[in-house]
């Protein structure tokens, strides 16, 4: 099924297969103890559904939010960002396309341990998933070029990454130093054993 835009548009019963799919997927997941295991699946795409996840995290279809938390969570375990660059929900049976206006998560939630070179930070997003800031889960800044507006983001899995929402954002500039980086001052945080360089010293004006 093709829209008048050219794109693909999922048919009905492929929104009901990716309910259906869900149980199979949770099932998978708790044998494997953990999340399902969408890289390893391959299914044929059926098209695009009219779902959005909105740059708060809030996860929308048919232009209706979704407001059982419970079914987010178990979207959110089924998606996958792949080298397209698109976001897909995936099932053993099923590939559908999804929108992102950003990222697909946001971090709604900072633990601090340690100090210094020695600290960690763990974040905690609106779907409930944990990550660590270091080698594995990399932070990065951008600066919106219009409006001026930091945007931070961390790693959580495969592609996938939260967006640092401002009030964690703002305790997160609390922890932050000056390092030298590519040969000047850099403003940024340590975690992991890593330096976050969020944006030259000299630009700063938090």
């Amino acid at each position: 099924m093709t829209s008048t835009n050219g794109e693909s548009k999922a048919p009905p019963r492929a929104a009901q297969g990716i309910m259906a799919g869900l149980n199979e997927a949770a099932a998978a997941g708790k044998k494997a103890r953990g999340l399902p295991p969408v890289h390893l699946w391959n299914p044929d795409f059926c098209g695009d559904l009219d779902m959005r996840i909105a740059r708060d995290g809030t996860w929308f279809y048919l232009g209706t939010p979704i407001g059982r938390e419970r079914l987010v969570r178990l979207f959110s375990t089924i998606l996958r960002h792949d080298e397209d660059g698109r976001y897909y929900l995936v099932t053993p049976v099923e590939k559908v396309g999804i929108r992102v206006d950003d990222a697909p998560f946001v971090a709604v939630a900072m633990k601090v341990e340690g100090e210094g070179r020695a600290q960690v930070l763990t974040f905690t997003t609106n779907v409930g998933d944990d990550a660590v800031a270091g080698p594995d889960h990399p932070m990065r800044f951008v600066v919106d070029p219009k409006t001026g507006e930091p945007a931070p983001y961390v790693h959580v899995r495969a592609r996938l990454e939260a967006l640092i929402n401002r009030a964690v954002f703002y305790d997160l500039v609390a922890l932050g130093v000056e390092e030298p980086y590519q040969g000047e001052p850099w403003f940024g945080v340590w975690s992991g054993g890593i330096f976050f360089p969020f944006m030259p010293a000299r630009e700063v004006n938090f």
